[in-house]
Protein backbone atom coordinates (compact mmCIF):
# COMPACT_ATOMS: atom_id res chain seq x y z
CA UNK A 1 0.00 0.00 0.00
CA UNK A 2 2.73 2.68 -1.37
CA UNK A 3 0.09 5.58 -1.24
CA UNK A 4 0.33 5.12 2.89
CA UNK A 5 3.46 7.18 3.06
CA UNK A 6 1.81 10.19 2.07
CA UNK A 7 2.42 11.90 4.87
CA UNK A 8 4.13 11.68 8.58
CA UNK A 9 2.30 11.06 11.78
CA UNK A 10 3.29 12.90 14.87
CA UNK A 11 2.26 9.71 17.51
CA UNK A 12 3.85 11.26 20.33
CA UNK A 13 1.40 14.64 20.00
CA UNK A 14 -1.26 12.32 18.35
CA UNK A 15 -1.06 10.19 21.84
CA UNK A 16 -0.53 13.43 23.97
CA UNK A 17 -4.36 14.83 22.29
CA UNK A 18 -5.51 11.72 22.35
CA UNK A 19 -5.09 11.19 26.24
CA UNK A 20 -5.84 15.34 26.74
CA UNK A 21 -9.30 14.48 24.79
CA UNK A 22 -10.22 11.11 26.78
CA UNK A 23 -9.44 13.29 29.77
CA UNK A 24 -11.44 15.90 28.90
CA UNK A 25 -14.78 13.88 28.04
CA UNK A 26 -14.39 11.99 31.25
CA UNK A 27 -12.69 8.20 29.71
CA UNK A 28 -10.64 6.67 31.78
CA UNK A 29 -9.10 3.75 29.68
CA UNK A 30 -6.45 1.71 30.32
CA UNK A 31 -3.08 1.77 28.46
CA UNK A 32 -3.61 -1.46 26.35
CA UNK A 33 -6.77 0.45 25.37
CA UNK A 34 -5.16 4.09 24.63
CA UNK A 35 -2.61 1.70 21.83
CA UNK A 36 -5.62 -0.16 20.54
CA UNK A 37 -7.14 2.75 19.58
CA UNK A 38 -4.05 4.25 17.76
CA UNK A 39 -3.71 0.91 16.61
CA UNK A 40 -7.16 1.31 14.75
CA UNK A 41 -6.51 4.90 13.82
CA UNK A 42 -3.28 3.91 11.80
CA UNK A 43 -5.72 0.75 9.85
CA UNK A 44 -7.89 3.48 9.10
CA UNK A 45 -5.35 5.55 7.06
CA UNK A 46 -3.89 2.81 5.65
CA UNK A 47 -6.31 1.26 4.35
CA UNK A 48 -8.09 4.65 3.37
CA UNK A 49 -5.23 5.47 1.40
CA UNK A 50 -6.06 2.52 -1.21
CA UNK A 51 -9.68 1.78 -0.11
CA UNK A 52 -11.33 5.48 0.59
CA UNK A 53 -13.21 4.67 3.38
CA UNK A 54 -13.48 7.83 4.27
CA UNK A 55 -13.21 11.72 3.10
CA UNK A 56 -10.78 12.74 5.47
CA UNK A 57 -7.59 11.60 4.93
CA UNK A 58 -5.37 14.45 7.55
CA UNK A 59 -4.16 12.27 10.11
CA UNK A 60 -5.26 15.14 12.47
CA UNK A 61 -8.42 15.13 11.77
CA UNK A 62 -9.09 11.91 11.43
CA UNK A 63 -8.30 12.18 15.01
CA UNK A 64 -10.66 14.95 16.18
CA UNK A 65 -13.79 14.86 13.62
CA UNK A 66 -13.13 10.70 13.96
CA UNK A 67 -12.36 9.66 16.77
CA UNK A 68 -12.40 12.16 19.22
CA UNK A 69 -16.06 12.99 17.81
CA UNK A 70 -16.63 9.24 18.22
CA UNK A 71 -15.62 8.77 21.47
CA UNK A 72 -17.66 11.84 22.76
CA UNK A 73 -20.45 10.07 22.72
CA UNK A 74 -19.22 6.67 24.20
CA UNK A 75 -19.91 7.84 27.70
CA UNK A 76 -23.94 7.84 26.82
CA UNK A 77 -24.06 4.95 25.00
CA UNK A 78 -22.73 2.97 27.14
CA UNK A 79 -24.69 3.71 29.67
CA UNK A 80 -27.73 3.42 27.89
CA UNK A 81 -26.43 0.24 26.25
CA UNK A 82 -25.57 -1.30 30.53
CA UNK A 83 -29.22 -0.43 30.96
CA UNK A 84 -31.29 -2.22 33.18
CA UNK A 85 -34.84 -1.66 31.75
CA UNK A 86 -33.96 -3.58 28.49
CA UNK A 87 -34.10 -7.70 28.92
CA UNK A 88 -31.16 -9.60 30.12
CA UNK A 89 -30.56 -11.14 26.28
CA UNK A 90 -30.24 -7.68 24.78
CA UNK A 91 -28.51 -5.48 27.57
CA UNK A 92 -24.93 -4.63 26.14
CA UNK A 93 -25.26 -5.14 22.46
CA UNK A 94 -24.80 -2.37 20.52
CA UNK A 95 -25.98 -1.71 16.57
CA UNK A 96 -24.24 0.86 14.85
CA UNK A 97 -26.33 1.59 11.71
CA UNK A 98 -24.17 2.83 8.84
CA UNK A 99 -20.81 2.63 10.60
CA UNK A 100 -18.82 3.15 7.04
CA UNK A 101 -14.83 3.21 8.91
CA UNK A 102 -16.25 1.59 12.07
CA UNK A 103 -17.11 5.51 13.94
CA UNK A 104 -18.65 4.98 16.64
CA UNK A 105 -18.24 1.49 16.94
CA UNK A 106 -14.77 0.83 17.18
CA UNK A 107 -13.86 3.23 19.23
CA UNK A 108 -16.93 2.30 21.83
CA UNK A 109 -15.91 -1.32 20.88
CA UNK A 110 -12.30 -0.41 22.83
CA UNK A 111 -13.19 1.90 25.66
CA UNK A 112 -16.13 -0.49 27.02
CA UNK A 113 -14.96 -4.46 26.58
CA UNK A 114 -18.07 -5.34 28.33
CA UNK A 115 -20.11 -3.73 25.18
CA UNK A 116 -20.97 -5.91 22.65
CA UNK A 117 -20.93 -3.42 19.11
CA UNK A 118 -22.36 -5.00 15.62
CA UNK A 119 -21.03 -2.63 12.72
CA UNK A 120 -23.60 -2.62 10.01
CA UNK A 121 -22.62 -1.08 5.99
CA UNK A 122 -24.01 -1.52 2.79
CA UNK A 123 -20.47 -1.11 1.32
CA UNK A 124 -18.65 -4.34 1.66
CA UNK A 125 -15.10 -2.64 1.30
CA UNK A 126 -15.89 -1.06 4.62
CA UNK A 127 -17.02 -4.11 6.21
CA UNK A 128 -14.27 -6.51 5.07
CA UNK A 129 -12.09 -3.33 6.90
CA UNK A 130 -13.94 -3.47 9.76
CA UNK A 131 -13.22 -7.48 9.88
CA UNK A 132 -9.62 -6.78 9.44
CA UNK A 133 -9.64 -4.57 12.61
CA UNK A 134 -12.03 -6.80 14.65
CA UNK A 135 -8.88 -9.65 13.79
CA UNK A 136 -6.00 -7.61 14.01
CA UNK A 137 -6.60 -5.55 17.09
CA UNK A 138 -8.21 -8.65 18.80
CA UNK A 139 -11.63 -7.34 19.33
CA UNK A 140 -13.75 -10.60 20.31
CA UNK A 141 -16.60 -7.82 21.26
CA UNK A 142 -16.77 -6.45 17.98
CA UNK A 143 -18.18 -7.52 14.68
CA UNK A 144 -19.19 -6.50 11.11
CA UNK A 145 -22.28 -6.99 8.77
CA UNK A 146 -22.20 -6.36 5.36
CA UNK A 147 -26.44 -5.64 3.81
CA UNK A 148 -29.34 -3.69 4.43
CA UNK A 149 -30.17 -2.96 8.33
CA UNK A 150 -33.93 -3.38 7.51
CA UNK A 151 -33.06 -6.99 6.42
CA UNK A 152 -31.49 -7.73 9.27
CA UNK A 153 -33.42 -10.58 11.71
CA UNK A 154 -32.36 -10.74 15.26
CA UNK A 155 -34.67 -11.66 18.77
CA UNK A 156 -32.68 -10.54 21.23
CA UNK A 157 -33.12 -7.18 19.45
CA UNK A 158 -30.72 -4.28 20.98
CA UNK A 159 -30.11 -2.36 23.67
CA UNK A 160 -28.71 0.63 22.05
CA UNK A 161 -29.17 1.53 18.20
CA UNK A 162 -26.66 4.45 17.17
CA UNK A 163 -25.81 5.98 13.73
CA UNK A 164 -23.27 8.60 13.31
CA UNK A 165 -23.48 9.79 9.38
CA UNK A 166 -26.51 7.09 8.35
CA UNK A 167 -29.51 9.01 7.46
CA UNK A 168 -32.56 11.08 8.72
CA UNK A 169 -34.37 10.35 11.76
CA UNK A 170 -37.03 9.41 9.94
CA UNK A 171 -35.39 6.86 8.06
CA UNK A 172 -33.37 5.61 11.02
CA UNK A 173 -36.56 4.94 13.04
CA UNK A 174 -38.18 3.15 9.75
CA UNK A 175 -35.13 0.93 8.50
CA UNK A 176 -33.86 -0.05 12.52
CA UNK A 177 -36.66 0.41 14.73
CA UNK A 178 -37.20 -3.28 14.33
CA UNK A 179 -34.21 -4.05 15.91
CA UNK A 180 -34.49 -2.24 19.28
CA UNK A 181 -35.24 -4.79 22.27
CA UNK A 182 -37.99 -3.32 25.07
CA UNK A 183 -36.93 -0.21 27.02
CA UNK A 184 -33.97 0.52 24.62
CA UNK A 185 -32.61 3.57 22.92
CA UNK A 186 -31.82 4.68 19.61
CA UNK A 187 -28.84 7.11 20.12
CA UNK A 188 -28.21 9.30 16.56
CA UNK A 189 -25.23 11.29 16.31
CA UNK A 190 -25.62 15.09 14.57
CA UNK A 191 -24.18 17.98 14.08
CA UNK A 192 -26.48 21.28 14.92
CA UNK A 193 -29.83 20.75 16.65
CA UNK A 194 -31.84 18.61 14.16
CA UNK A 195 -35.04 20.47 14.36
CA UNK A 196 -35.93 19.90 10.58
CA UNK A 197 -35.07 16.57 11.62
CA UNK A 198 -37.38 16.15 14.06
CA UNK A 199 -40.15 18.44 12.55
CA UNK A 200 -40.29 15.49 9.65
CA UNK A 201 -40.59 12.84 11.68
CA UNK A 202 -43.76 14.20 13.36
CA UNK A 203 -45.17 15.26 10.03
CA UNK A 204 -44.51 11.75 9.08
CA UNK A 205 -46.61 10.20 11.64
CA UNK A 206 -43.76 8.36 13.68
CA UNK A 207 -44.30 10.92 17.31
CA UNK A 208 -47.28 8.19 17.58
CA UNK A 209 -44.78 5.62 18.29
CA UNK A 210 -41.48 7.45 19.15
CA UNK A 211 -40.59 9.79 21.22
CA UNK A 212 -37.61 12.38 21.66
CA UNK A 213 -36.60 12.28 24.98
CA UNK A 214 -33.38 14.56 24.51
CA UNK A 215 -31.57 16.41 22.40
CA UNK A 216 -27.80 16.89 24.67
CA UNK A 217 -25.35 18.89 23.33
CA UNK A 218 -21.48 17.09 22.80
CA UNK A 219 -18.43 19.00 23.28
CA UNK A 220 -15.88 17.31 21.94
CA UNK A 221 -12.32 18.60 22.47
CA UNK A 222 -10.26 20.49 19.35
CA UNK A 223 -13.77 20.73 17.94
CA UNK A 224 -14.89 23.84 17.23
CA UNK A 225 -18.46 22.66 15.67
CA UNK A 226 -22.22 21.79 16.97
CA UNK A 227 -22.68 18.09 18.39
CA UNK A 228 -25.93 16.61 19.65
CA UNK A 229 -27.36 13.53 20.66
CA UNK A 230 -30.70 12.71 19.76
CA UNK A 231 -32.34 10.17 22.03
CA UNK A 232 -34.99 8.13 20.59
CA UNK A 233 -37.46 5.90 22.64
CA UNK A 234 -40.47 3.85 22.09
CA UNK A 235 -43.96 5.72 23.51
Amino acid sequence: MGGFRYTVVDEAAQRQRLEAGLAAIGLTLAPAQIETLFAYLTLLRKWNSVYNLTAIRHADEMLTHHMLDSLAAVPALAEAARSTTVPDAARGRVLDVGSGGGMPGMPLAIACPDVSVLMVDIVQKKTAFLTQCRAQLHLTNAAAHWGPVEKIKDANGYAVITSRAFAELTDFVNLSGHLLAPGGKLLAMKGVYPQAEIDRMEAAGLMQTWQVEAVPKLVVPELDAERHLVVLSRC
